[in-house]
């Protein structure tokens, strides 16, 4: 793992190698062990390296080919590359390095951007072509790793982290608002915004072609496909769905430096360890957080695993000293992030680093096999859309939730008060953190001037309308929730301490595979995950298996009422904020409504704090 940077000029105007050191500084934490500059007069590349395969110097970056007119900036890993190379060394190429990146080289050289279908990994990369004076630049099909680029009439400029970006005098720091409010719906910012104007993120699944001459070029080349469903039985979907998770496990043990896993005691986590298990010849380690309030502690179900599988294993428990990491959260995230999970990852990835460099994980099974609640919610739409008096029924639900604090009551209470209009807007009202109405009360004439709403997620759910519902939802969010989200929120934790993170279930073979698996393997009636809780009754304990989903939740909604009230209060009630156009009144019955037990707020309350957070470190 690593960090890229680069910048083109279009004006003739020659890039000084400091201007990609300055750069290359402000993201040293993606790679300690090794840094890289290449200019050639309008085009400078710069990497920061985490070394994790070929520890020697050949490894070193930028990295050129033998002929040096290709030059590559490259983040990732290709966990197939060994079976590349020896079909390029069959065409004659003499590699000078064990790394995946000398492949990657060739393989441009060979295909263009064709290069990319070959590729089984992640990655985000850049190739200078001195030849054609133009720049290939590429990002892996689901997303894992990051991509942001500024682009004007003058130049180009990229890098694996925004704030690298910022270190440019061509660069105007904005509040990009219309961002802020989709922020505020979803507790992300939906790509390719990023919060700032005119800073973008690169598309998963999606290369762009920068010429010398300012001429941009932008292409998608994969998705999955879930209308194609192949006929086999249930027996045979669960083996090959076991056999190709254990291939994409099996290929992600490929390292030079210590391998561990992290261990929710959920499913996706725990047979990620058992595969490992099965596949090492030695104990792993394995890596588990959990908290004191015990309806958020997953720790006894992640011992069982441990003990079965004779794991290394090591916990940590989370306390609510969390005010003391937020504003740190605030810069190293660069995006207004509102996904309370970050901080038991940004914990957990800091305890794994003290003991290895590269960890597996459990992410995407969710997204493949239907693992979230709103799926469930969202089976409920036909059924209670024509279903009279939900409105007060949802009262009632959010009243007794605040009372009881029973999960059921609020997930009841979302889908009666949801907007029926249409099956997305429906979905969207049980996923989303501020309704439109919330928004509306926060929010100053002032702001609500500078807002407009443009979201993308209709626009992509609408290209799946071919599909069965569920998979419509998968589709939705595989391209929205997975990469904006999950797969960010992972890769800044994790990279901030040096700490490369895997993903079996985000194999896109894999991926492929489970697409085109019928829906009602994935959830069958009320069951979540239906074929891989099969899969798992071979390997896992019961109580793992058939128990209520927690998820990496944080238990903000009794913080904000006890530890954490007055930090949140200083915050969010400070002139600083509401001067940027916030509602000092409706903010502050929000917080005496949380605090009295009158509704939970945890979520709404959580993203205003953050963009307080990121207001004050950015603007």
């Amino acid at each position: 793992m690593c960090g890229i940077t680069g910048k083109l000029n279009f004006n003739n105007k020659l890039v000084d190698e400091t201007e990609i050191l300055v750069m290359n500084k402000e993201i040293e934490h993606r790679g300690p062990d090794d840094r890289g500059v290449f200019v050639d007069k309008p085009i400078g590349l710069g990497h920061a390296r985490l070394s994790i395969i070929d520890l020697s110097a050949n490894g070193h970056q930028p990295m050129a080919d033998a002929d040096k007119r290709f030059w590559i900036t490259y983040n990732g890993e290709i966990y197939n590359f060994p079976d590349l190379k020896n079909d390029l060394i069959k065409d004659g190429v003499q590699f000078r390095s064990n790394s995946d990146t000398e492949v990657i080289i060739y393989l441009y050289k060979k295909y263009g951007p064709d290069c990319l279908r070959y590729l089984r990994g992640m990655f985000a990369f850049a190739i200078w072509d001195k030849g054609k004076q133009e720049l290939f630049v590429a990002r892996d099909r689901l997303g894992k790793k990051p991509l942001k680029y500024y682009h004007d009439n003058n130049v180009f400029i990229f890098a694996s982290e925004l704030k690298a970006l910022l270190q440019n005098p061509e660069i105007k720091k904005e509040i990009d608002w219309t961002a802020i409010d989709e922020y505020l719906t979803f507790k992300y910012v939906p790509a390719p915004k990023t919060g700032f104007k005119n800073i973008f993120k690169l598309l998963p699944a999606h290369y762009m072609i920068v010429k010398a001459n300012g001429e941009k070029i932008i292409k998608k080349y994969w998705s999955l496909d879930y209308a194609n469903k192949p006929e086999f039985s249930e027996a045979e979907w669960q083996e090959k769905i076991k056999d190709k998770l254990i291939e994409a496990t099996r290929l992600r043990m490929i390292s030079d430096v210590p391998i561990g896993a992290h261990l929710s005691g959920g499913i996706d986590s725990s047979l990620i360890v058992a595969f490992l298990a099965g596949l090492s010849n030695k104990p792993i380690n394995t890596f588990t957080i959990g908290f004191k309030e015990d309806i958020y502690n997953e720790i006894p179900y992640a011992r069982l695993v441990a003990k079965r599988y004779r794991t290394r294993s090591k916990e940590l428990i989370m306390e609510p000293y969390t005010a003391e990491i937020l504003p740190q959260l605030a810069f190293y995230y660069e995006e207004p992030y509102a996904d309370a999970s970050a901080l038991p990852s940004w914990y957990l990835a800091n305890f794994t680093k003290q003991h290895v460099s590269v960890a597996l994980n459990g992410d995407g099974g969710d997204e493949s096999f239907a693992g979230y609640e709103r799926y469930q919610a969202a089976a409920y739409y036909n059924l209670l859309k024509y279903l009279p008096l939900k409105k007060y029924g949802a009262k009632l639900c959010e009243h007794i939730y605040a009372v009881n604090e029973k999960k059921i009551f609020r997930q009841a209470g979302r889908q009666l008060s949801a907007d029926y209009k249409t099956f997305y807007n429906f979905y969207e009202s049980i996923i989303r953190y501020f309704s439109p109405l919330e928004k509306n009360n926060i929010y100053g004439d002032k702001l609500k001037n500078l807002i407009k709403n443009e979201s993308e997620g209709n626009n992509i759910f609408l290209k799946n309308q071919n599909a069965d519902w569920l998979d419509q939802l998968l589709s939705l969010g595989v391209n929205t929730h997975l990469p904006d989200d999950l797969l960010i929120k992972n890769d800044i934790a994790s990279m901030a301490h040096g700490l490369e993170l895997r993903s079996p279930f985000l194999d896109h073979e894999f991926m492929e595979l489970s697409a085109s698996m019928p829906a009602d393997l994935k959830m069958r009636g009320n069951n979540k995950k239906y074929i891989l809780k099969k899969i798992a009754e071979e390997f896992l304990p019961n109580e793992c298996i058939y128990r209520p989903k927690q998820g990496f939740r944080v238990p903000l909604e009794f913080w904000f009422r006890g530890d954490l009230s007055n930090y949140l209060e200083k915050n969010i009630l400070s002139d600083e904020f509401l001067n940027h156009g916030f509602n000092k009144e409706a903010i502050t019955k929000m917080l005496q409504d949380h605090k009295n037990k009158k509704a939970n707020f945890e979520n709404q309350l959580y993203a205003l704090l953050m963009l307080s957070l990121w207001f004050r470190e950015w603007f």
